[in-house]
C-alpha cells in the first residue's frame, strides 16, 4: 500500500459526508423554508449525480497520471452515489410521493422514470460490490458494471428534465458526463484497435 493512502482514503471519506452534514445542519437550522421536502430530496439527488461523475473520473484519472491509488478509490465513491441515491429515493416516497401507490408514484412523469431507471442499475451494482461478488462473478462483473453508464446518463436526464429553464447547472454536468463517456469509449476502441492489429 501507498505511504499515505489510508490517510487519503479517510479524507476522501469524511468528504463524501459533507453534502448529509451540510443538508442536516440546515435541516437543525430551519435554512430549508417552510417545506423542506424539495430541498431535501434535490439536494440528495444532486450528490448522487456527483458522486456517480466522481466514480466515472478515477479510471481517466488513473490513465492520466499512472497510479493506481485512483481505482482504489472508485468502489468507496460508487457506493456513496449509491448512498445518496437510496436517500433520494427515499426523501421523495416519504416527504413528497407517499407510499401508498408506488407504481402511480414513479409513473407520473418522464423524469421520475428517468430516476427509477437510473437506482435501478445502480441497485446491482452496489449488491455486487464486495471482493467475493468480484470473485464468484469473474468476467461478468466488469459486463455488470458497466451498467454505471446508462445509469449516469439516466440520472442526468431525471434532473435535466426537471430543471426546467435553470438549465444551466446541468448543462456543465453533463459536459462532464460526455467528457468522462468520451474518454471511456476512446478507450475502449483504443483496446479493440490493439487487439484487432495483433490478430
Amino acid at each position: 500500500m501507498v505511504p499515505g493512502y489510508r490517510v487519503w482514503w479517510w479524507s476522501v471519506f469524511t468528504l463524501s459526508l459533507v453534502p448529509l452534514a451540510v443538508l442536516v445542519a440546515r435541516l437543525l437550522f430551519g435554512q430549508l423554508g417552510p417545506d423542506p421536502a424539495e430541498p431535501i430530496t434535490r439536494a440528495t439527488g444532486l450528490a448522487a449525480l456527483q458522486w456517480l461523475l466522481l466514480t466515472l473520473a478515477m479510471t481517466p484519472l488513473r490513465k492520466w497520471t499512472g497510479r493506481t491509488e485512483w481505482m482504489r478509490l472508485r468502489r468507496m465513491l460508487g457506493l456513496f452515489a449509491f448512498f445518496y441515491a437510496c436517500l433520494h429515493f427515499v426523501a421523495y416516497l416519504h416527504l413528497i410521493a407517499g407510499w401508498q401507490d408506488l407504481w402511480g408514484s414513479f409513473t407520473r412523469r418522464p423524469y421520475i422514470i428517468a430516476g427509477l431507471a437510473a437506482f435501478l442499475m445502480l441497485l446491482p451494482l452496489a449488491l455486487t460490490s464486495t471482493r467475493a461478488a468480484i470473485k464468484a462473478l469473474g468476467r461478468r462483473w466488469r459486463l455488470l458494471h458497466r451498467l454505471i453508464y446508462p445509469a449516469a446518463i439516466a440520472a442526468w436526464i431525471h434532473y435535466l428534465w426537471q430543471a426546467r429553464a435553470d438549465i444551466g447547472d446541468m448543462v456543465l454536468y453533463g459536459a462532464v458526463l460526455g467528457a468522462l463517456l468520451g474518454v471511456r469509449l476512446a478507450g475502449w476502441a483504443g483496446a479493440k484497435m490493439r487487439i484487432m492489429t495483433k490478430v
